[in-house]
């Protein structure tokens, strides 16, 4: 694993110590494939990103989400960036935007199982800003789409439609955005 405990560390002190919670979720053979690609390539994390534009949250779609299912965006930092590097180049690809991380909210320790396998996963939870860009996705094979959602809609409508989706990685995301939500104040919606 390529996120050591010194850059956790330097991201605590500057960033904030996140509180850190477990989730196990059950995923379906596609998500638990992805994941297991993922760990060849010795990555065993994802940043996601509650990035907040307008008193708004950025979600997005991939292309084989139902039309209505819209998530936070996440994704993987590249062996030899920096953290602070892959968290913004997520963020560009994935929604157009550019963006300052603002507090590392959570840490999710997950358990992630299919079939009586299991993976250890971190998800590391950042609030954001957009600092600029234009809103549209970059890498546009794999995002279909990006758009602002209000909180409650984030979570009614669109926890509703993740949990709908047919896809059970889906399901963690959903519970990860639940308690990333929960960590976030009133007043950082106002970024």
């Amino acid at each position: 694993m390529y996120i050591t405990p010194a850059i956790i560390e330097e991201l605590e002190a500057k960033y904030g110590v996140p509180r850190v919670i477990s989730l196990t979720e059950e995923f379906d053979e596609r998500g638990y494939q992805l994941v297991k690609n993922s760990l060849r390539q010795s990555r065993y994390h994802d940043v996601t990103l509650v990035i907040v534009k307008d008193g708004r949250i950025v979600v997005n779609r991939k292309h084989n989400y139902p039309p209505s299912t819209y998530r936070i965006p996440s994704g993987g930092i590249h062996k030899g960036e920096t953290f602070e590097a892959g968290a913004k180049r997520e963020a560009y690809e994935e929604t157009g935007l550019r963006i300052k991380l603002v507090r590392y909210i959570l840490r999710v320790l997950a358990h992630l199982t299919y079939q009586g396998e299991e993976v250890e996963w971190i998800s590391h939870v950042f609030l954001a800003r957009s600092i600029g860009g234009e809103l549209r996705p970059i890498d546009s094979k794999e995002i279909a789409g990006v758009r602002l959602a209000e909180l409650e809609e984030l979570q009614t409508t669109l926890h509703q439609a993740l949990l709908s989706s047919g896809i059970k990685g889906l399901h963690y995301r959903a519970a990860l955005t639940k308690a990333a939500l929960k960590e976030i104040r009133a007043e950082e919606l106002e970024l």
